[in-house]
């Protein structure tokens, strides 16, 4: 009995080293690229953007990255520049893998932390704003290392996805809660 109780603690030290929390494995910053391009889709070089959530604002000249605070609360990005009409984007936040990865190995106090912190949740990593349209922008299409083309923000679109964002991460929580608990039975036996 005393191996199986030394190899199941080192087991768990092993699994909290290496999985990490969000807090670790994500900077609590994300670069946000921002294009702006016309109705035409001409570019729309050097508008002055900024990009703002309750954690701060920032503003960039595109096409160029603004590193922003992350945050469970959406971005809100205005761009403007002489001549065109101000563009608008709506980019969702999304949690990311390191929250859930807290709740299974960790028991919820590191996602918690994570919460708090922001480092649980990503934006989309690149989006094409366009002048004289208010879009959104979901976290969830997001394609590595691809320009992501909005959707139209209309109040009714807004609130969809924030009823199907909060169920989402409701069912994830409650998935890795389940996993966590038949994970803890099978090393009881």
């Amino acid at each position: 009995m005393q191996v199986n109780r030394q190899a199941l603690i080192l087991a768990l030290t092993l699994q909290t080293l290496l999985t990490g929390c969000a807090s670790i494995t994500k900077d609590s910053n994300q670069p946000v690229k921002i294009e702006t391009y016309s109705k035409s889709n001409q570019a729309v070089i050097g508008a002055k953007c900024t990009a703002k959530n309750e954690r701060g604002e920032w503003t960039t000249n595109t096409p160029n990255s603004a590193s922003v605070h992350r945050s469970g609360q959406n971005l809100l990005v205005s761009c403007e520049k002489e001549g065109e009409e101000p563009g608008f984007a709506t980019v969702i936040s999304r949690a990311n893998g390191g929250m859930f990865g807290n709740i299974l190995f960790g028991g919820g106090i590191g996602a918690i932390i994570d919460h708090n912190k922001g480092t649980a949740y990503s934006y989309p990593d690149w989006i094409r704003v366009i002048m004289g349209d208010n879009l959104v922008f979901d976290r969830k299409n997001n394609k590595d290392n691809e320009v992501m083309l909005g959707q139209p923000a209309s109040p009714e679109e807004l609130k969809k996805i924030e009823v199907a964002k909060a169920a989402e991460e409701k069912a994830a929580q409650e998935k890795a809660a389940q996993e966590k608990i038949a994970a803890e039975a099978n090393n009881i036996h």
